[in-house]
């Protein structure tokens, strides 16, 4: 067996395997971009994964509904790596020759490179082991729905895919980070994130008279601005909580009060135990702001996902893999994100990493995520196999 377990090989040992796979690993990708399928959506997707991986040779396990996974290798499980295959309700603006076929949906979170990653590691790992057996196995997760709350990672562990695994890694893409390089951190790298729905009702009336009214309009605008400045008193400041509003409607005429009213929101925090506190205060905090203008209020409050949290072993292993592989300065420090992240609830199973692929050309425009025009430097699809694949085959060292 090779020795895939020194902690710097002078040459990159997966990088040699790659060349003859990326451009149909690229052409793959291309195909899943122009073909993007919604949460618990994505069939057409599982379908060629499967396609492409059983014409290797491999068994992929399909899951119930859409996702797969597959194992690479013989013997015990080194590791898992899990990438996510949904795309998002967002219309394409990139005007790329493979853009979105299916109008109003994209691959705007680069789930798509994800997914191709994810594909390009279990061919590679497959040679390598036809080759000269790994000594152990790698388990692929191809999950749905991570951009659902709270994220198709629960269905995957109640179908016992982290069944065996020691470990698990990840990676999502960074439009901020140049290609060619990786963002780690030990810790906490995303935030929690929940969902809020508030709904209410009263009596309408002219606004000429709102002391005969319950004035939802006002109610609305005090809920808007006190809930997020109470919290902010209620709960430590060190843990991030932030209630940013992204709906308010209410009304239709200028001299009218309306009998109903509807905003939503999210709830974001940097640390797992504030956030079970501030999301059990928060749907106090919202009636009693609520209740002295005596509107009905019906609250959703959706509890998301908490923060991935790093654990320093895996991370350093990824280090280490992006350095022998990419070069001694492919690894940045990355801040935390305060965007959530269903990968969490995998590691609330089992210690693992989630590492931030760079997709940003060197001095070319700096994309966000979630954006229609979000275009990703394809060199990153080989990058992220060749760091993965190489921290999967470290991963046998620990068994």
């Amino acid at each position: 067996m090779r020795n895939y377990t020194t902690e710097t090989e002078p040459t990159p040992v997966v990088g040699p395997w790659l060349e003859e796979l990326l451009p149909e690993i690229i052409e793959f990708r291309r195909d899943l971009h122009a073909h993007p399928e919604l949460s618990f959506k994505e069939y057409r997707t599982t379908d060629k994964l499967a396609e492409r991986l059983e014409a290797a040779g491999l068994k992929p396990r399909r899951l119930e509904g859409t996702g797969l996974t597959v194992d690479i290798g013989a013997g015990p499980i080194a590791t898992a790596l899990r990438g996510d295959i949904d795309a998002l309700p967002i219309i394409e603006e990139t005007g790329l020759p493979f853009a979105s076929k299916n109008h109003g949906v994209t691959h705007a979170c680069g789930h798509d490179i994800h997914t191709a990653t994810m594909l390009g590691i279990a061919l590679v790992l497959h040679r390598m082991h036809l080759d000269e057996p790994l000594g152990g196995t790698v388990r692929i997760i191809f999950q749905p729905a991570e951009e659902t709350m709270p994220g198709g990672a629960l269905s995957c562990i109640e179908q016992g895919v982290l069944d065996g695994v020691p470990r698990i890694m990840a990676l999502h893409c960074d439009p901020r980070i140049n290609v060619g390089q990786i963002g780690t951190r030990i810790g906490a790298i995303t935030s929690a994130s929940d969902t809020i729905k508030i709904e209410l009702t009263g009596r309408g009336g002219h606004t000429s008279r709102p002391h005969l009214t319950e004035d939802l309009v006002f109610v609305l605008a005090q809920i808007a601005v006190n809930v997020p400045a109470v919290l902010s008193r209620r709960v430590d400041v060190r843990s991030g909580v932030s209630v940013v509003w992204g709906q308010v409607s209410a009304g239709s005429a200028p001299n009218a009060i309306p009998g109903t009213g509807f905003m939503a929101g999210t709830m974001r925090c940097l640390d797992r135990d504030a956030w079970h506190s501030a999301g059990e205060l928060l749907d106090d905090v919202v009636r009693q702001v609520a209740a002295p203008y005596g509107v009905e209020v019906h609250l959703e409050h959706t509890r998301g996902v908490p923060p991935v949290v790093n654990s320093e072993h895996e991370t350093a292993i990824i280090e280490a893999s992006a350095r022998a592989e990419l070069g001694e300065h492919a690894v940045v420090l990355t801040p935390q994100s305060m965007g959530g992240e269903d990968f969490a609830w995998f590691l609330a199973e089992l210690p693992g990493a989630m590492m931030r692929l760079g997709t940003r050309t060197p001095g070319g425009e700096e994309y966000d995520l979630h954006r229609g025009d979000y275009i990703v430097d394809e060199r990153a699809l080989g990058h992220g196999i060749q760091v993965l694949a190489a921290a999967a085959l470290r991963t046998i060292r620990d068994l």
